[in-house]
């Protein structure tokens, strides 16, 4: 059956946090719409009447707890297991000549997926192997390009079981780029510990690509508070930026060779700079309202133009949470934030986020 709406991807156990925070945007925009979502499915359903309003009320960039944004073409439930592609082929056909007259009908690029879960996981295969046969059948119908084009829609197909898919659109832009929403990185064996990559997981999806250009570069300067065992200062470094690393626990001894990490014995909540730095990290384990408010003095007080820091959140009710945090960093920080959060791939029970004035954007 066609379906209008949205179809978010998160990480399995979130279904309830990134339905309460679609559902409370949404109304917030003035979007009608609804939430349906199983536990541990990784997956969240966003249902109305008006699918446009409703991806035009929830961009992608402003979503916290979803890794992916997809607009909702058909939930095709009782797929004979005989003959999967018929009818994925005609909910595509039926779409032809949606929108403008002139927009071209073709995808450029196709993703055939499963959700990130226990359930999800076993499907991989069936994902695989239906790809490679539903790549050309979508190119003979005029459906799909002969390579890979950026710049239009992508196509997903998500198994949640062997007879049941969603068919979906990504737009370029709006949606995250990888399957399943997830980037890939390999942790380096320098890396002192596994959290460098949440960091740098941090930078490439957080951060726009001109100020990662212009911020992350020699005679830089950084603080990470609650640096031990050094993961987040190894990924500064590691970009050639001066790092003064806070914490009264130990660094891994080759963090200190790059001759660009000082290590201080202090107290994060404390410890303050003698002059603004460029940049400021935080990955401490504390209550999140009291890491926000702190993160928030640093803005006020003037001591760092850009930070990405964590907030470590609560087993329930993980959403409220988040906007009670988010609003007491804005209310702490006293000025105009551009604000970024998201529960990335490799947090756990956190979400990360980056702020920056807006005129340094």
């Amino acid at each position: 059956m066609t379906s209008t709406g949205l179809l978010c991807y998160c990480r399995a156990g979130f279904e309830a946090d990134l339905a309460a925070e679609l559902t409370d945007r949404a109304a917030e925009a003035g979007a009608a719409g609804y939430a349906r979502a199983v536990r541990d499915s990784g997956y969240v359903e966003f249902l109305g009447e008006d699918g446009a309003a409703l991806s035009s009320a929830l961009p992608f960039d402003t979503l916290v707890f979803a890794r992916q944004k997809l607009e909702l073409i058909a939930d095709l439930r009782g797929l004979d297991t005989h003959d999967r592609m018929a009818p994925i082929l005609d909910a595509l056909d039926a779409t032809r000549g949606e929108g403008a007259a002139d927009r071209d009908p073709r995808y450029g690029d196709l993703c055939v997926e499963h959700p990130d879960s226990d359930a999800g996981k076993p499907l991989s295969g069936l994902a695989r192997s239906f790809g490679n046969a539903l790549r050309p059948a979508l190119r003979k119908r005029g459906l799909l390009t002969a390579s890979e084009q950026p710049r239009l829609p992508r196509l997903h197909v998500c198994f949640v079981a062997g007879d049941h898919a969603f068919v979906a659109r990504g737009r370029p832009g709006d949606s995250a780029p990888w399957p399943l929403g997830i980037p890939r990185l390999k942790l380096h064996a320098d890396a002192p510990s596994r959290s460098a990559l949440k960091l740098e997981e941090a930078l490439l999806t957080l951060v726009d690509d001109a100020t990662r250009e212009r911020q992350l570069q020699h005679g830089k300067t950084a603080a990470d508070l609650g640096a031990a065992p050094g993961g987040w200062t190894w990924v500064l470094a590691r970009q050639g930026l001066r790092v003064i690393a806070i914490d009264n626990g130990p660094l891994r001894p080759h963090v200190l060779e790059h001759g660009l990490v000082e290590h201080l014995q202090a107290d994060g909540f404390r410890w303050q700079p003698s002059q603004p730095l460029d940049w400021m990290v935080c990955d401490m384990v504390e209550q999140p309202s009291r890491v926000a408010r702190r993160m928030g003095d640093w803005f006020r007080e003037g001591w760092c133009r850009q930070a990405i820091f964590n907030l470590k959140l609560p087993m329930k009710k993980r959403w409220q949470e988040t906007r009670l945090c988010l609003d007491l960093f804005r209310d702490s920080a006293g000025l105009p934030l551009d604000v970024r959060a998201r529960q990335l791939y490799h947090d756990r029970e956190e979400i990360t986020v980056f702020a920056v004035p807006p005129r340094r954007r």
